[in-house]
Formats: C-alpha cells, structure tokens, sequence
C-alpha cells in the first residue's frame, strides 16, 4: 500500500467490542403459553451503529409497532464498529439481515458472497466532512499530505472519502486513511489534530461543532449535498441479507419491508420532532448531542431518507463508480443482483402508496 493507516488505538472490526442489543422485542411466554412472538417470525438484524440518525428508520419502526402491525417479530441489535461488522455478522449466519449501506452488496459480490438489498431507506449517504478548526479546507483538492478520518477501513466512509479525492485530483498516494470511528473517537482525532478532517454523521456532527472542534466542509446529507460533491443521488441505507436466504424467506423478507416501507411514509410524513418523539430518548440526547440540536439537524437533513423504499434510478451506477475510484472492483460486477424493488413495490401497493 502507499498510504499509512493508523488504528488510533480501535481495535479491527474482526474482534471490535461486544455486540450492543437495543430494541430487543421480548420473548416470554404468557400463561396461556403462546405470544405474539411465537405466532410470527423472528428475524435478527444488526445496524452498523442504530443511534445514528441515519440509520433511524430501523428503530423507528420498533417504535412506531410497524415490525408487530405487519407481522415479524424483529430482534434489532448494532456494532459500533459501523456497517462492515454488521455485513460480517449477516453473511455469517449470526443475523438474518444487516441494516447498513447499499455499498456492501457490491463489495461482497466481489468477495464471491451473493447478498440483495431489499428495500433502499435513503438516497443520500447523511454524511459531512468534518475539518479541524483553523485548517479552511472547503475542497477535497485541499486534502494533499493530509490525515482523513473514517469510521473504519474497508467502511463506506472509506470509499467516499477515496472517490472524493479522485474526483478533485488526488490518488492514494497523496493522503492517509485514518480509521478514527465515530463520536468521541472521531471528535478526539479532530481535537488533537490526528486528522485534518473526518467523516462523520448526527449526533457528532453536533457535537463537533458545539465543542469548536471543526466544521462542516462539504455536507453528504442531503439530496443536494449528494448532487454537488458525487454528482447525483447515492444510495446508502438499506438492509441487505444473503441470496439463499432471501430465496428461501420470501414471505418473512415481505413483512421486514412493508414495515420498513410504511416507516419510510411516516417519516415523510411527520416533523423532526414527532420522529425524534417515537426514538428512545438517549439516541436523540446524549453526551454528544441536545434534543433539539438532534431535531434541527433532522430537520434540515430529513431529505435523505426515500418514502418509498424503492433503489433510486442510476443509484446503483453511482455508488459503483465510487468503488472503482476507490480501487476496490477487481471483477465483473452484476448491479441487477445487488437489489431487488419487487418487496418494496409489494409493500406500497399493500399500504395504497403510489410508488
């Protein structure tokens, strides 16, 4: 490699910290013997980091009952290592689906692990561009002999952050990946100057700038923001689960995305603070972030998320054009079997939805 990665002291996503369970849905029987979650079926998905405001429809829809109301008893649980970890666990066999981004299924087949994306939650990757205070980055062509954070290596971060420096003239030569995390680690790095610049999402954008730490230098999360700096919607939250198993759970697989789907609507349809509201409350305030810098930030970054679940047209392109820039496509890629629409479809003609 030509570039230098530094670890700031995390440990690889391989052997990363024990699996954090948040919105478990309980399994105790009644008297009578039978429940709820004996009657449906149980699936297990793991988010690459749930309290994340991108990654908020997957809880949402716990609290919204949408999981029960359509029929699927959900475990959800998270990594904080982020999406690698959660894709890890999911072809393994450890959890039926992962909750991460769309960017995994075509890094995977590359790795001979056939995986779908079955319903697409947003169109932009919720990202910002973190730099330190002081260093007037405002371009990626400004990233030359610089230290840039990411969540972790082989992460989606990564592979923005390489196609970004591609985009504005830079090879891998010419910067270092540092795997800084997210939250305390991320804002730590930015602080000591580890890193001029890290990529990041809500609450630690937040934070970051409560504490003057840096400030957002491009900003990946919005529909907008996607157009500038990729050129055009890019696909990120989903939930991917392998081929075999998709096949084989076809009407289980429905349920896990009518819910999701009429999440989706929800979401369109009601403000920052009515979602924040139906979010367990340590997501939405905690050390890294106020309620309402929470809701403000949701507020102005609620475009990310689709209301119907559907890929976005030319998403798929899109997000393989950034693994070509970031050197990861040794093969032939086959986009039509990194997703399917047909769940999603179902689920908005189920709800009366126009798709």
């Amino acid at each position: 490699m030509h570039r230098r990665k530094h670890a700031l002291g995390l440990a690889a996503a391989a052997a990363a910290a024990a699996i954090l369970v948040a919105g478990l849905t309980a399994c105790s029987s009644g008297a009578s013997g039978t429940t709820a979650s004996s009657v449906m079926p149980t699936v297990t998905m793991m988010v690459g980091g749930i309290d994340k405001q991108i990654y908020l429809p997957y809880q949402l829809a716990q609290g919204l009952g949408f999981y029960h109301k359509y029929g699927v008893n959900m475990q959800l649980s998270t990594q904080s290592s982020g999406g690698v970890v959660a894709e890890t666990a999911m072809v393994s066999g450890q959890v039926d689906m992962a909750g991460t981004w769309y960017v995994g299924a075509i890094d995977l087949q590359q790795s001979h692990e056939h995986t779908v994306d079955v319903v697409q939650l947003s169109g932009a990757p919720g990202e910002h561009e973190m730099c330190a205070t002081g260093t007037g980055i405002t371009s990626p062509a400004q990233w030359r002999g610089k230290a840039l954070g990411v969540t972790d290596f082989g992460s989606g971060t990564e592979d923005l952050t390489q196609y970004l420096a591609a985009r504005y003239g830079l090879t891998s030569k010419d910067y270092t990946v540092v795997a800084a995390g997210d939250g305390d680690t991320m804002i730590a790095a930015l602080a000591h100057h580890r890193i001029a610049c890290g990529m990041t999402t809500q609450p630690t954008v937040s934070a970051i700038e409560d504490q003057g730490v840096g400030y957002s230098a491009f900003n990946l999360a919005t529909a907008s923001g996607a157009q500038k700096w990729l050129g055009g919607s890019w696909p990120a939250a989903c939930v991917l689960a392998r081929a075999d198993w998709v096949s084989s759970h076809k009407a289980t697989v429905q349920k896990v995305v009518d819910a999701l789907v009429a999440t989706m609507h929800w979401i369109a349809t009601h403000s920052a603070a009515q979602i924040a509201a139906r979010l367990p409350a340590d997501f939405v305030s905690s050390s890294l972030s106020s309620s309402a810098a929470y809701i403000k930030a949701l507020t102005l970054e609620k475009s990310q998320f689709l209301p119907n679940g559907l890929m976005p047209t030319n998403g798929p392109q899109s997000v393989l054009a950034t693994e070509k820039a970031a050197g990861k496509i040794t093969g032939p890629v086959d986009l039509g079997a990194t997703y399917t629409n047909s769940f999603a479809i179902a689920a908005n003609k189920l709800e009366g939805f126009t798709s």
